[in-house]
């Protein structure tokens, strides 16, 4: 995922009608760069503010080392 993916990803949840826990699988996915990180972001802010949890699991070691270095780092949506 990059920048051009990652601007669309954050639109393609329903958060008011999900479940109270969201778990996002990543395993197929790698991420490229901090505008994913950012938006990965927004996505768990958005889902706290509706007092939920969200849980991303699957990353490859280069992308949960990016994910780790950069989450919260950054601004989002």
């Amino acid at each position: 995922m990059f920048f051009a993916s990652s601007n669309d990803l954050y639109t393609q949840f329903e958060y008011a009608d999900d479940p109270d826990r969201v778990v996002i699988d990543l395993s197929q996915s790698h991420i490229w760069d901090a505008s994913t990180v950012a938006s990965l972001d927004a996505i768990s802010t958005k889902y706290e503010r509706k007092v939920k949890t969200v849980e991303i699991v699957g990353l490859n070691d280069a992308s949960a080392e990016r994910h780790g270095r950069l989450t919260g780092e950054l601004p989002s949506h």
